[in-house]
């Protein structure tokens, strides 16, 4: 098989057209959304490599810092957390996982407009932001399998580090291959990853087996907090500042919450409510079938999938928490359930 032949046939003509406007891209910023996930990171990692790869001069932007959870994954040099000091006057960027500019932070949201870029994101919601370019596909599982066929665009191999930052970004936003977009496409790529010698199998030891007592006792406090609403159909937990201050737990550490109280039996929606400030919160959203949480969120502002959205709202606690489960019983209502 043609490595080309992997990208499915509805995604070929935009793939290329990605593929030729980087091409045209030197002296490049890549960046994600601040406090970056798996596919995020992947991401970033995985454009690093790529770019690598065609001689071009990259360095890769995470604010504030590298996650802890996924320290692991070998990163393309350099990397900079700052935007105080350049390792070279950039000229391009790429935005990656991301399709609103107030999520990059306000360095590099300030900084956007005096740079030529390209835009791959897979959330609803936004045309893109990228000047030279844009690919923004929401039936994409991860924003890292978008990358992987610009890479094969490229004419660029599969493999050994870009092929790990892939499969990262693949096993973070299918749940491990749980959820409902694990689709034809995404076990045809990974099983192409496999093939070349990814190992799923570490990866996913890496990411499961790399728990801190903090993360533990963090959840621990947590489980015990969570409750049901709306007759046992929505769980509902908020974590204060405090939580992490008594846990010395990280916001990182709450990767995967939500999605363990959705799988108590007979919920529809897992909601959690994080205070990020005095009167800043941010909510994450999960549910299961044809529940659309995406519905839910954009009436606070948010965004996301229909099975997995989330916010940011500048309220208290106390206010948050009204508006969000008023935001899920209504659209509860609107479904019927």
């Amino acid at each position: 098989m043609q490595q080309s032949e992997l990208i499915p046939e509805r995604y070929r003509d935009v793939a290329q057209h990605i593929a030729e406007a980087v091409r045209k891209m030197d002296r490049v910023i890549i960046a994600a959304h601040a406090n970056p996930d798996g596919d995020a990171l992947g991401a970033v990692a995985a454009v690093g490599y790529m770019l690598r790869a065609l001689g071009k001069e990259a360095f890769i932007y995470v604010t504030p810092r590298v996650p802890l959870n996924l320290s692991f994954i070998p990163l393309p040099g350099p990397i900079v957390t700052t935007l105080v000091h350049f390792p070279f006057e950039p000229r391009c960027a790429i935005f990656l996982d991301c399709s609103e500019s107030h999520r990059l932070g306000p360095e590099l949201s300030n900084l956007m407009s005096a740079l030529e870029s390209v835009n791959i994101d897979h959330h609803l919601g936004s045309e893109g932001m990228g000047s030279m370019a844009n690919w923004v596909e929401p039936q994409g599982a991860a924003t890292t399998q978008l990358v992987a066929y610009i890479a094969l665009a490229l004419g660029l191999s599969l493999k050994e580090d870009l092929a790990t930052a892939v499969a990262l970004g693949l096993v973070t936003d299918t749940g491990g291959f749980r959820y409902s977009n694990t689709s034809q496409e995404v076990l045809h790529l990974t099983a192409h990853l496999v093939a070349n010698g990814c190992n799923l199998a570490a990866l996913r030891a890496q990411l499961d087996n790399s728990w801190s007592l903090s993360r533990m006792r963090l959840w621990g406090e947590l489980m015990c907090r969570a409750e049901m609403r709306r007759n046992n159909t929505v769980a509902f937990c908020p974590i204060f500042l405090s939580d992490l201050r008594s846990t010395g737990a990280h916001k990182e550490d709450l990767e995967g919450f939500v999605e363990q109280l959705r799988q108590l039996h007979g919920v529809k929606v897992a909601a959690v409510l994080r205070e990020d400030a005095p009167g800043c919160c941010k909510f994450s959203l999960r549910s299961s079938g044809t529940v659309d949480v995406c519905a839910a969120a954009t009436l606070l502002g948010g965004g996301g999938h229909r099975n997995a959205s989330g916010g940011t709202v500048r309220m208290t606690m106390e206010d948050a928490e009204a508006n969000l489960l008023s935001a899920i019983e209504q659209e509860l209502a609107n479904e019927g359930l």
